[in-house]
């Protein structure tokens, strides 16, 4: 046999045997994975969450929540709008503590959203079955139009759109800067926080100058979209901290929450629950107690394995097990593939052994 007939017969083994490991492996891995959840979650209705019918405060005023409504990235043609998920889960807190929501928009009307399927959860759904929700989504105030004394609080959605529409318009910049001129709370998440960039206070100081502030991130931005830089007006990391802030950056998709006075801010959607959670404190109440989901779950043990290694993590998941608390082992799964896309092999193989750890608990008999 020729030396160029072994080594195409060499080359061709090695290919088939890598093909057959990733078969298998790709098997397995798939079998460390919850089945698909049932069609019955999309019908969840706000009346079959206990969180949102039980013990309910009396009103204790109204809350403002801004959304884009811009429908496409810059010159890009790629469709945007404002991230579902970081107004549901927003909305059903300060509703549930005692706050009516009302929605505004730098145009009105109905704006623009982004529904991911995979990061659907029951509040998620809850909301899109919620008539009155519905209503208020698809009919919103232009903010030039609203009443900035009839809110205790603004709090600003994220989603992409946000990068075009909030910075230079004049209205969100007047409101923002009287509210927290005037010790009113204001909320920002994930592109959230472009509200901010262009607004200045009384003295002539930019809002942001010293200010403790996080927002969704350079690092997770181009991870994303590798010519961000190119298609938004600017990256918004970048735009705040040229404005003065402190920028906070947490672990990349890791819940994050900056408060800096009565200014909350969140770094991506992950950190809705909280941020939420923490402007209800920051107008002074007790936040109402919440079973945190499946997500939050799977977030808080990644921030374990951040913080405090595989072991610690491996405790953590074998506690919530104890405690008959669910996890989204998906999450999971998601980061790791994450961490082999950047070459965190490491990372990756310990989130694949979390995995599968999380799995033998989840099948432990009750």
């Amino acid at each position: 046999m020729s030396t160029l007939k072994k080594i195409t017969k060499w080359f061709l083994l090695s290919l088939l045997s890598l093909i057959i490991i990733l078969a298998v492996f790709g098997f397995w891995f798939r079998s460390l994975l919850p089945p698909l959840p049932s069609n019955e979650i999309s019908k969840t209705l706000p009346t079959d969450l206990p969180y949102l019918i039980d013990d309910l405060p009396t009103a204790r005023g109204k809350i403002l929540a801004v959304v884009t409504s811009t429908n496409v990235m810059g010159s890009s043609g790629k469709s945007t709008g404002y991230e579902l998920t970081e107004l549901s889960r927003a909305y059903f807190v300060f509703q549930a503590n005692g706050f009516e929501v009302d929605i505004a928009s730098p145009q009105g009307g109905n704006p623009p959203v982004i529904i991911d399927d995979e990061d659907m959860g029951p509040f998620d759904f809850a909301f899109l079955n919620d008539k009155t929700a519905q209503r208020k989504a698809k009919n919103t105030w232009a903010i030039s139009d609203v009443n900035p004394d009839e809110y205790a609080a603004i709090y600003f959605v994220g989603g992409k759109g946000a990068m075009y529409d909030f910075p230079e318009n004049e209205d969100i910049q007047a409101i923002v800067s009287s509210y927290y001129q005037s010790g009113k709370v204001i909320g920002a998440v994930c592109h959230g926080p472009a509200a901010l960039v262009n607004v200045t206070l009384d003295n002539g100081q930019s809002l942001l100058k010293n200010k403790r502030i996080s927002s969704f991130t350079n690092q997770e931005e181009l991870f994303l979209i590798p010519d961000a830089a190119t298609i938004f007006p600017f990256l918004l990391e970048d735009k705040l901290v040229e404005r003065g802030a402190k920028f906070s950056e947490g672990t990349m998709y890791l819940e994050n929450v900056m408060k800096d006075g009565n200014l909350v801010t969140g770094q991506n959607p992950w950190s809705t629950w909280t941020l939420a959670e923490s402007m209800i404190q920051q107008l002074g109440y007790t936040p109402k107690e919440r079973l945190k989901t499946p997500d939050e779950n799977a977030i808080e043990i990644l921030g374990t394995l951040h913080d405090e290694g595989y072991s610690a993590s491996k405790k953590a998941i074998t506690a919530m097990g104890e405690n008959d608390l669910e996890m989204n082992r998906i999450l999971l799964a998601m980061h790791g593939i994450v961490a082999a896309m950047q070459w965190e092999l490491g990372k990756s193989f310990q989130l694949i052994g979390l995995l599968s750890h999380a799995k033998s608990v989840a099948e432990l008999p009750s």
